[in-house]
């Protein structure tokens, strides 16, 4: 967030700078007030490109076999240029270096989650997927893995059947 500011405040500083150096060469025959307002553009422009290459520099982040799954995008009135452009703040990737399956329970399928925002610390989470009934079950403290397969202590979430998650978590 810091080098965010810091790079919003260099894009500022350095439009105007161009600006003011324009100027210069043209013999200060531009208004007074474009330098400011070019300043006040640059870091705009740089503060809506960190916003929208969010997504592009968090996923090149993951290591392979991570997916992204799903994404959240956003509109904002206060952001108006988002009525245009949807801004994607959120995603929900499937990391499949750890999927694991259990030889008697073939429709089901342990991988790990990480939930990824804009402005929020990363999380990432065990989850049992159940690909024919269409549920998963988070791994929290009390779930146990029986030696057949089967979860105990499991709560288990319903989920559609063209749930994204699910579909990427069980398509491999």
């Amino acid at each position: 967030m810091l080098l965010e500011f810091i790079a919003i405040l260099a894009a500022g500083f350095g439009l105007a700078g161009l600006v003011l150096s324009l100027n210069i060469a043209l013999r200060r025959r531009l208004p007074q007030w474009v330098v400011p307002a070019s300043a006040g553009a640059g870091m705009l422009l740089m503060a809506i490109w960190l916003e929208y290459s969010w997504l592009d520099r968090t996923t090149g982040t993951f290591p392979d076999g991570v997916e992204v799954a799903s994404t959240n995008q956003s509109r904002s009135w206060y952001r108006p240029w988002t009525y245009v452009v949807p801004l994607t703040n959120r995603l929900i990737a499937v990391d499949h270096r750890f999927d694991r399956r259990h030889a008697d329970m073939p429709g089901q399928v342990l991988t790990r989650v990480i939930l990824a925002g804009r402005w929020e610390p990363t999380r990432q989470y065990g989850v049992v997927y159940d690909c024919t009934a269409h549920r998963r079950a988070d791994l929290l403290d009390q779930v146990q893995l029986d030696e057949a397969g089967r979860l105990r202590n499991a709560s288990w979430i319903q989920l559609a059947a063209d749930d994204p998650v699910l579909r990427n978590a069980c398509g491999r």
